[in-house]
This record gives structure tokens, C-alpha cells and sequence, in this order.
């Protein structure tokens, strides 16, 4: 059994109204009063992003209270100006775009790469921390009246075009177009610009001309790379690696090809859609990467794909995307042989067209 606690223990004990009884270890009184407090304001912001003003008017707090609670060793934190976090974790991304958007105000909306991932995109580039903040940049449109500048990881552009938001998980998000084209003027990587075009091209999403007419209506800075890559992808380049494919191509002295052409078989069946078409001697080239085209579960789809088209009488050549980057020459003499051989033999009666946007 116990002892009784020391006299001054339950003296304390007392004070707060609880008589302590021989035998009984006494129990801390606990002020609950902040911790109600806390969980109401959570409850109120429920991402846990709010603004200085509205967390201190919940609380009845001066801002300044709510400010000195943001300090090391306080509950909150200050995530951008004028916004706290109440909490002291890292943000997720997703309250990193809340906070983004206390900041820039009611009529902004999220574009660029973080509304690009939002919309469904996978392809192109990845979050990157901004190079002045620890987070991944969050890209914001407000009309161009608003006072607003950018600040740590959130990027402001005030823009005299703002397009309707489209609202996704609560978050307003600059349409796909938008949105592609606002992120590809500030890619300096033209393989990273061809992928995320391509992705939102080739997902229905968008089409090349409804991109094409983005560019051409927003500010011409940083549209060189978008106009060259649109330009490729309008004749059908799917990826990246068919981009920079398409641009060693001339080097083989092969006849110029079609890109992925849709192709029937002689009893009309559509075999596929091939990367790189030869159609005057039936010859196809594809680029296998699961990266650009296929999820790794489809591996065995593009197995089959292969044999119906060799089945066929296709001359079929697959190539890596780093075999193309770092063994052009190889790959060069790999189709030049091939398209010996397949001139060599009858032609399949296969058929095929160009595609056209």
C-alpha cells in the first residue's frame, strides 16, 4: 500500500476542492480551459490553415497572442504571412495549397505543376522544394488587381485572363489547359515539357490545339520550348523519348516515318498504334518504356502487342529510351539493317494511316 504523500502535497491536493484520502496517490489538477480552446479552433479550420485574424477572433485572443503561441516551444506555427498552422508537424502539400490560398485571397486559384498532379497528370516533372523555402513551390493565378506578391514557397501571377476555377477536393484549380501551360513556361527541360503534354494529351484531357491556343493568348515569355515540343506532338509524338527519337531520326537517311500511326491487319482488325511507322516496307520501331507509355503491370499486354504485330509480318525493332540517349549509333545501324530486310521481303497487306490532330 502507499504512503500518504508529503503535508505540502496535500495541502495542493486541497486547494483545488479534492480531499485526499490516507492511502491515495494525489492526482494533478489539469486546466483543460486551453485545450478545449484547441480543439475548437481545429474544428473550426479543419485543414488546420488559418488566417491570424479569424484564429484570433475565434478565440477572443489579441493576434499578437496568436502570434507569440506560433514561437519555438508553442502549439502553432507561422506557415506564410498573416497564416498560422495549428499544429507543429511538417505541412502536408495539401495544406501547403490551403495556405497558399489564405494568403492570395477568395478569387485565387492553384496552377501549374500542383494543379497539373491534381487534375490527374503523372508524367513531367516533380514537386521540387523552392529554392528559398523547405517545401514543394505551390503556383497561384489572382486577378491582376490584387495586391498580392509572392513570398517563401508560393509563386503569385497576377493575370488580366483569369479562367474559370475548377473546383477538385475543395480546391480551386486553374483548368487543365490552364494550368499545363502555366506550368510548362517555367520548365527549362524540354523532355519535362514533352511529358507533361503529351500525358495530357494523350489522356483526353486536352487537345494540342486547345494548348496551342494557350500559348498563343498568354505572354510569349518561356514559350519557346511548349510551341516546338505542341509542335511534335501534334503529329503524334507521345512521349519525351519519341521526341528526342524523332529528332535523331533524320541522321539514319531512312525515309521520313509516320508517328504512331494506327495500323490494321489484312482482315481489317486495328493491331495498334505504332511509335514509329515505316509504311512502304511494313517495318515498325517502338520505344518500350513503361515510364512514358504502359503502368508496370501492362508489361504482359505489351508482350502480346509485340507477337501480333510480328504474327502480322510486321519487321518489328524496340529500342529503351536510354539505349536511344546514350547508344544512338547503334540503334541508328540497328534500323538501317532492319529496313534492309524488310524491303527484302513482300510487303504484308497491312494498312496504315498518318495521323492528324
Amino acid at each position: 500500500m502507499h504512503s500518504a504523500l508529503p503535508g505540502n502535497h496535500s495541502a495542493q491536493f486541497r486547494q483545488f476542492g479534492h480531499e485526499q484520502q490516507p492511502g491515495q496517490l494525489s492526482i494533478r489538477h489539469v486546466d483543460t480551459t486551453a485545450y478545449r480552446r484547441s480543439l475548437r479552433v481545429r474544428a473550426q479550420f479543419p485543414t488546420g490553415i488559418a488566417p491570424v485574424r479569424a484564429v484570433a477572433a475565434a478565440t477572443g485572443m489579441s493576434e499578437r497572442t496568436v502570434y507569440r503561441r506560433c514561437l519555438e516551444g508553442g502549439p502553432w506555427r507561422r506557415i506564410l504571412p498573416g497564416v498560422v498552422q495549428l499544429f507543429t508537424g511538417r505541412p502536408t502539400v495539401d495544406q501547403l495549397a490551403h495556405a497558399a490560398l489564405v494568403l492570395c485571397g477568395p478569387d485565387a486559384m492553384i496552377t501549374g505543376i500542383e494543379a497539373c498532379r491534381r487534375h490527374g497528370l503523372r508524367r513531367g516533372p516533380v514537386r521540387r522544394d523552392d529554392s528559398s523555402s523547405r517545401y514543394p513551390e505551390i503556383h497561384v493565378l489572382v486577378p491582376e488587381h490584387k495586391q498580392v506578391r509572392s513570398v517563401e514557397f508560393v509563386h503569385v501571377e497576377r493575370t488580366m485572363r483569369p479562367p474559370t476555377p475548377v473546383i477538385r477536393g475543395g480546391v480551386p484549380l486553374a483548368p487543365v489547359v490552364r494550368s499545363c501551360t502555366d506550368a510548362v513556361r517555367r520548365i527549362r527541360s524540354p523532355a519535362e515539357v514533352a511529358a507533361l503534354l503529351s500525358d495530357a494529351v494523350q489522356q483526353g484531357l486536352c487537345t494540342v490545339g486547345a494548348l496551342s491556343e494557350e500559348v498563343e493568348a498568354g505572354s510569349r515569355r518561356g514559350t519557346a520550348v511548349p510551341r516546338a515540343v505542341l509542335a511534335d506532338v501534334a503529329v503524334g509524338v507521345r512521349s519525351a523519348a519519341e521526341r528526342r527519337a524523332k529528332q535523331l531520326w533524320p541522321s539514319t537517311g531512312l525515309p521520313e516515318p509516320w508517328w504512331n500511326a494506327p495500323i490494321w491487319d489484312s482482315q481489317g482488325q486495328l493491331l495498334g498504334y505504332g511509335d514509329c511507322w515505316l509504311d512502304e516496307v511494313a517495318l515498325l520501331w517502338e520505344i518500350e518504356s513503361t515510364e512514358w507509355h504502359l503502368s508496370p503491370s501492362a508489361h504482359e499486354y505489351t508482350v502480346r502487342r509485340a507477337a501480333m504485330f510480328t504474327a502480322a509480318g510486321v519487321v518489328y525493332v524496340a529500342s529503351k529510351p536510354r539505349m536511344i540517349s546514350n547508344d544512338w549509333p547503334q540503334v541508328a545501324a540497328t534500323l538501317r539493317a532492319s529496313y534492309d530486310q524488310a524491303r527484302a521481303r513482300p510487303r504484308p497487306s497491312l494498312r496504315a494511316t498518318p495521323r492528324r490532330e
